[in-house]
C-alpha cells in the first residue's frame, strides 16, 4: 500500500520514527510534515538526529489560533491527498495536525488510522481533548496504547478494528535511550551530576496564557532548593516576558535557564534526572517508561496509568501542592511497564489484518 504519515510536533516526531522503518519494509511510505513547529531545535533536528525519512511534503503551517490553525492545516493537507492519492493516512497523538489529517482524509474516503487511539484527559477545555475525540470518530483503524484506551473507545461505541499495539514510544526511547548517552555531552555542557537535579517544562496555554497560574508555578520552583534545569519554549518565555517573570527565573539561585534542546540531549538529560516537572503529555509517559517520578503540572491527565501505578502526580498550579511533590514525592510501586513493547510491528500486523478485512490492494 501507499500509507502517509502526519506529523507536526516534537511527540509525533519521535513516535513516527520506528513505525516509519518498520512501514517501510512491507509498503511505500510517505511523510507529511505539517510545520506546527517551525524552529529548526523543534523540528529539523528530531529528523536529523532520529534519521527519519526527509518529508515529502512540508507544509510550513507555522502557529496561528487554533481555528486559523486548524483551517489551513486541512486546506493544504487535502491538497497534497487530492494530488497524489494515499490508501492510508496514518496520524498521530492530538495535535491540530492529527485532526486536520484524519478529517481530511476521511472526507476524500481515504482509510485513516490513529497511533494512540482512546486516550482520554475527559478535560474539553484543552484542545488536544478534542482532537482526540473527533480523531478517534474519523478514524477506521485505532491503535491504542493501553488497555484503558480501548475500553475508552468501547465507552464511545467504537468496538470494531481497535488493536491493543502499545505504545511505540517504548520502542523509539528503547534504541536511541544508549545512543543519548553515547552521544549527548549536556550533563558535561551544564556541569550536572546524575539525580542531583530536575527538569522542568512548561508550554500548555492553561498554564503560560494565565498569569496566576504561571505565577504560582514559577514562584515554586524559585521557593525550592533543588536545582532546576528549564529548556524554555518559545512561548512560555514570551509569556515569562509579558508577566515580569523573565527577569526572576534569570535571577534565581537554583534555575538554569536553557535553549530548547535536541531529542538526543533532552533524552539523556531526562533519563539522568531525579524528577521531571512538566504539562506535556508526551514527557509524562517517556518519564514513566524511563522510571523518572514525574510532577505534572496539570489537573488531570490522559496517561492515568502511569498516576495509578505511582510514578506520576498531579499537582496542578498551586504553588504549595508543587513544593510538597518537589520535595516528598517518592513513587511508591514497582512498574508493571503498562505500556507494552514491540508497538510499531504490532501496528504493522495489525495494518495487514485491516489489509486484509478490507480488501485493499496492495
Amino acid at each position: 500500500m501507499i500509507i502517509y504519515l502526519i506529523v507536526g510536533v516534537r511527540p509525533e516526531f519521535i513516535q513516527c520514527t520506528q513505525v516509519v522503518q518498520e512501514l517501510s519494509k512491507k509498503h511505500t511510505t510517505r511523510i507529511i510534515h505539517t510545520g506546527q513547529h517551525y524552529d529548526y531545535i523543534m523540528d529539523k533536528v528530531f529528523f536529523d538526529e532520529l534519521e527519519i525519512p526527509e518529508p515529502a511534503h512540508h507544509l510550513n503551517i507555522g502557529s496561528g489560533s487554533q481555528g486559523q490553525q486548524t483551517g489551513d492545516l486541512l486546506k493544504k493537507i487535502e491538497e497534497v491527498l487530492i494530488e497524489t492519492p494515499p490508501d492510508m493516512v496514518l496520524v498521530f497523538g492530538d495535535t491540530n495536525s492529527t485532526l486536520a489529517g484524519a478529517l481530511a482524509a476521511a472526507k476524500l474516503h481515504i482509510y485513516v488510522g490513529h497511533i494512540e487511539s482512546g486516550m482520554r484527559s475527559y478535560d474539553k477545555t484543552m484542545p488536544e481533548e478534542i482532537n482526540r475525540i473527533l480523531t478517534d470518530h474519523c478514524s477506521d483503524i485505532h491503535f491504542c496504547s493501553t488497555q484503558t484506551a480501548v475500553e475508552n473507545l468501547h465507552k464511545e461505541g467504537l468496538v470494531e478494528q481497535i488493536y491493543l499495539t502499545g505504545d511505540v514510544t517504548v520502542d523509539a526511547l528503547r534504541k536511541y535511550k544508549n545512543i543519548a548517552k553515547k552521544k549527548s555531552s549536556i550533563l558535561e555542557r551544564l556541569n550536572l551530576s546524575p539525580k542531583e537535579y530536575l527538569v522542568a517544562t512548561l508550554h500548555r496555554a492553561s498554564n503560560t496564557d494565565i498569569k496566576r497560574n504561571l505565577t504560582e508555578i514559577i514562584e515554586a520552583f524559585i521557593a525550592v532548593d533543588n536545582k532546576i534545569i528549564f529548556p524554555l519554549h518559545p512561548r512560555t518565555k514570551a509569556a515569562l516576558e509579558k508577566y515580569d517573570l523573565y527577569n526572576r527565573l534569570l535571577n534565581s539561585k537554583n534555575i538554569n535557564l536553557i535553549s530548547p534542546l535536541g531529542y538526543l540531549d533532552f533524552l539523556h538529560l531526562l533519563n539522568n534526572a531525579e524528577k521531571v516537572l512538566t504539562d506535556s503529555g508526551g514527557i509524562q509517559k517517556e518519564a514513566y517508561i524511563l522510571k523518572v517520578p514525574c510532577i505534572t503540572l496539570r489537573e488531570n491527565t490522559e496517561w492515568v496509568e502511569t498516576v495509578h501505578e505511582g510514578w506520576n502526580v498531579l499537582a496542578g498550579t498551586d504553588g504549595n501542592r508543587i513544593r510538597k511533590m518537589i520535595q516528598d514525592f517518592i513513587p511508591s510501586t514497582d512498574q508493571n511497564m503498562v505500556f507494552g513493547q514491540s508497538a510499531s510491528k504490532k501496528i504493522v500486523n495489525s495494518i495487514k489484518s485491516f489489509q486484509e478485512y478490507t480488501g485493499i490492494q496492495g
